[in-house]
């Protein structure tokens, strides 16, 4: 089990290191299969702290629900036509992004 604590400290850190950023700023990470995308129905702090907590349950469970996955070619052509506005928040050696939300809840209350 993860330790509440430390994923709060890690949404603290994370939030304040997130930021809305064009996909023709991420477009390079794209190209070395670093850019991972997160469903509008997850809090992309959250995804990023438990991620940097190796929750391997949480991570799988996500992504056998498919609401985390690398970013595809076709949605990538997809940004790069409209310079699509993201979230953006890096979680080495990934790069979270995330499309239509207004903000990013940050951390629990």
């Amino acid at each position: 089990m993860i330790n509440e604590k430390i994923l709060a400290s890690l949404r603290n850190e994370l939030n304040e290191q997130t930021a809305q950023m064009r996909w023709s700023e991420l477009e390079r990470f794209f190209a070395s299969g670093s850019v991972i995308s997160v469903a509008g129905e997850l809090d992309l702090i959250d995804v990023g702290a438990r991620i940097a907590a190796d929750d391997k349950d949480s991570v799988l469970g996500w992504m056998n629900a498919g609401l985390i996955w690398k970013v595809t070619d076709e949605q990538a052509a997809s940004w790069h036509a409209e310079d699509a506005l993201l979230w953006a928040v890096v979680v080495k050696p990934w790069i979270l992004v995330q499309h239509g939300r207004q903000q990013p809840t940050g951390p629990a209350q």
